[in-house]
């Protein structure tokens, strides 16, 4: 390849990963957003704690059923369709979600903004398989991951400090129109592969070029037992992370530590992160070393005891809550060596399936989790309103804090039934 083509090629894949970047910090974005307008929503539509907790797991139970879905669409049809058209549904639904009306239409909403961001991040992390070599899948994981965060820390004090001067609906409106914007510019610029820009595979293999048969393929992925391994231990790890801090870390502070929402979305901004920052490094970190589980223990590890210590702490306002939320970010931050797990576990060409189904384990959990989370929040609650919004006693949220002390204990027992493959430097 000649310095000209190597230039070429650098920009046209840069290009392409920017795009698909964006698109994935609107995901992150929408994720994690219904936090800060918890109480706006509660008064918008006079909602229970857990009627909002399925208005915002709508998100992930879309998302989690679509991921096998997307992982064959990723796989078949690759990155340009999976983004364009993901792009364009979750930015329709957003418009709908700002524009809703009553709580049934903000369902149907936030349903389709689920149904398309669903698509976008096996999209993305399919394309990086085939536009960076295997040696650095773990810091382009990291990497992406990152600026993934980014969109969620946008969605944290960035958020409530735009809550300010214009409505939530104003701005799910903004975000959806710019969700469009997106989708177009995919069409214009992705390319699926490097041969499709006239460029060499980078693939070592010749496998992940062949032609393949879909329904064996499935078969394969759903029978490969440590791809199981690594879903339930995103179930509980990084499921639990965006549970609390994707609706409930808010109200929490709110009602048992009366922080008003633009300080408590201090602490969430801290926690996303150094959440962000950790899935950087430590893929990073674990590229270097050809070792994946070890990190994984000693991050799962620090999320638990972080829980534990968190259940028996005094909630106040200061620094206590900036470590106990930085130490969440940095336990949770581990999970993205999950995702070089579920490559190196099966062929290339299966590659896209493997990311889905160990990623759906993180939605279901979440989707879970949150209106569990209201359940027991509702279950103590003992009547107190505020502006038409229910107030929670310390001692639910505390109640409700066994969740995550159980998801937690599920990770750490599927980490050490983990395998993985030994990293080559030609890889």
């Amino acid at each position: 390849m000649t310095t000209f083509d190597s230039w070429r090629f650098e920009r046209i894949r840069w290009t392409i990963y920017i795009l698909l970047a964006l698109s994935f910090m609107l995901v992150f974005f929408q994720r994690i957003a219904p936090a800060v307008v918890a109480g706006d929503l509660m008064q918008s539509f006079n909602t229970t704690a857990a009627a909002l907790g399925s208005l915002a797991a709508m998100y992930y139970y879309i998302y989690t059923a679509m991921q096998l879905p997307a992982g064959i669409l990723a796989d078949t049809l690759g990155a340009k369709v999976s983004v364009t058209v993901g792009n364009l549904v979750a930015g329709i639904g957003s418009i709908i979600f700002g524009l809703a009306a009553d709580f049934e239409i903000a369902m149907i909403g936030r349903f389709l903004v689920g149904l398309g961001v669903s698509v976008i991040f096996v999209g993305l992390m399919k394309s990086n398989t085939l536009w960076f070599s295997g040696k650095h899948y773990g810091i382009i994981s990291g990497l992406t991951v990152l600026l993934g965060n980014v969109g969620a820390i946008l969605a944290a004090k960035p958020l409530a400090m735009l809550l300010e001067f214009y409505s939530w609906r104003t701005i799910f409106v903004g975000i959806g129109i710019f969700s469009l914007i997106l989708a177009f510019l995919a069409i214009i610029f992705v390319k699926n592969k490097p041969e499709d820009a006239g460029f060499p595979s980078l693939q070592t293999t010749l496998k992940e070029n062949a032609k393949f048969n879909l329904l064996e393929g499935l078969k394969t992925v759903l029978k490969t037992r440590s791809l199981w391994r690594l879903f339930w231990l995103n179930f509980g790890l990084a499921g639990s992370f965006f549970a609390f801090i994707g609706l409930w870390a808010v109200p929490l502070l709110r009602d048992a530590c009366d922080i008003a929402r633009s300080e408590s979305s201090q602490y969430t901004s801290f926690g996303l992160l150094i959440f962000a920052i950790t899935a950087f490094v430590i893929g990073g970190i674990s590229d270097r070393l050809g070792k994946r589980k070890i990190l994984l223990v000693i991050g799962i590890s620090i999320y638990a005891l972080s829980w534990l210590s968190f259940y028996f702490m005094t909630w106040q306002s200061g620094i206590s809550l900036f470590v106990m939320f930085g130490l969440f970010g940095l336990g949770a931050g581990c999970f993205v060596l999950t995702y070089p797990l579920a490559k190196e576990a099966v062929e290339p060409a299966l590659s896209g399936m493997a990311l889905s189904l160990v990623n759906m384990g993180i939605f279901l959990g979440a989707a879970i989790m949150q209106p569990l989370f209201g359940v027991v929040l509702d279950w103590y609650w003992q009547g107190t309103l505020q502006n038409e919004m229910r107030i929670y006693p310390e001692f639910a949220y505390r109640s409700a804090l066994y969740l995550m002390l159980g998801c937690s204990v599920l990770s750490l027992i599927s980490v050490w039934r983990v395998r993985e493959k030994a990293l080559t430097t030609s890889e």
